[in-house]
């Protein structure tokens, strides 16, 4: 499992439409993801700064199986209005670079605090199976 995180922009003056699209997704579209590998897809604003957390099987597969995906395609030319740069799906984008990760294992051997998470809280962002 991979956990890719991601960073868009929305349009200045988007940022009720780009929530209230993300309100609920088509239902076609949620099916095309999960058939392409994703496991949970989250999203935060701040402002009109947009991160990503995907957990997928194999982000790569993802991307290239979205790109001829037809519920994606009516997606992106639904939101891509509502975003500063778009996104087509070609490529070879890997997420935003991971820079640190709270390790598993504490330096003193001990298992660190909160290594057990909840099943939906959030994945570390190392781009690794945890």
């Amino acid at each position: 499992m991979e956990h890719i995180a991601l960073h868009t922009r929305i349009a200045e003056g988007h940022e009720a439409d780009y929530d209230r699209e993300h309100a609920r997704i088509p239902d076609e579209l949620d099916a095309a993801l999960r058939a392409a590998g994703v496991h949970a897809w989250r999203i935060w604003r701040d402002g009109r700064d947009i991160f990503h957390l995907v957990e997928v099987e194999d982000y790569g597969a993802m991307r290239r199986r979205l790109a001829e995906d037809p519920a994606n395609q009516r997606w992106q030319a639904h939101i891509n209005p509502f975003l500063e740069v778009v996104d087509d799906y070609g490529g070879e984008d890997t997420g935003i670079r991971p820079v640190w990760s709270l390790p598993a294992q504490a330096p003193d051997g001990r298992e660190a605090v909160g290594t057990a998470r909840a099943a939906d809280g959030p994945a570390p962002i190392d781009g690794k199976a945890s």
